[in-house]
């Protein structure tokens, strides 16, 4: 069973920076593409980056290239998005996912690629 878990969510000020972390159970990175995303109140969800081990493909949303950095953890089976110059538009709830993936087919930012989802956790940036 795929089981992932989200945190690191908080409230910071505009310029500050957060570390959010994904654990992941039931997944093996070589065979899934991790991906983060987030939520604005009123405003669909949107896909921020995605990492895919297999082929070593990593994807930023233009919102966030620049200033936020995915990574992961084969250790700890977990992926880091780190977070830097935050603003308010950065607010949000915060997700991981997961998606299966292979040599012939890697998932992108559409949430609707990503079968497995993490519960949630939300970053406030006050200016």
């Amino acid at each position: 069973e795929v089981q992932l878990q989200a945190s690191g969510g908080g409230l910071v000020q505009a310029g500050e920076s957060l570390t959010l972390s994904c654990t992941a159970s039931g997944v093996t990175f070589d065979d899934y593409t991790i991906g983060w995303f987030r939520q604005a109140p009123g405003k669909e969800r949107e896909g921020l980056s995605t990492i895919t081990r297999s082929d070593g493909s990593i994807y930023y949303a233009d919102s966030v290239k620049g200033r936020f950095t995915i990574s992961y953890d084969n250790a700890k089976n977990a992926v880091y998005l780190q977070m830097n110059s935050l603003n308010a538009e950065d607010t949000a709830v915060y997700y991981c996912a997961a998606a299966r993936s292979n040599w012939a087919i890697v998932p992108g930012e559409r949430p609707v690629e990503y079968a497995y989802w993490g519960q949630g956790t939300q970053v406030t940036v006050s200016s």
